[in-house]
């Protein structure tokens, strides 16, 4: 993996995980963790899920960028999910 890879992934789950946070505002976890899990999130689904979506997509980097995009978006909701009520 290259580092460019890499940046698409951090940055496609970073975005992944705002946008989360923004579905899901009663259960927000804040900008920060959600930018933070998201970012995790979309380097974790790039290298697991970036091949199958290429292939799909026929494109490496868009197929990268869905699927850090889309586990970015993921591992906040199911964080505030898991929230404890306040």
């Amino acid at each position: 993996m290259d580092l460019t890879t890499l940046l698409v992934q951090v940055v496609s789950g970073a975005v992944g995980g705002n946008l989360g946070g923004l579905l899901n505002k009663a259960k927000s976890l804040g900008p920060l963790l959600n930018t933070i899990l998201g970012a995790v999130g979309g380097v974790g689904g790039g290298q697991v899920l970036g091949d199958s979506l290429s292939g799909m997509l026929g494109n490496a980097t868009a197929g990268n960028a869905g699927a850090s995009a889309i586990v970015g978006l993921l591992l906040p909701l199911i964080g505030g999910m898991l929230k404890k009520k306040a």
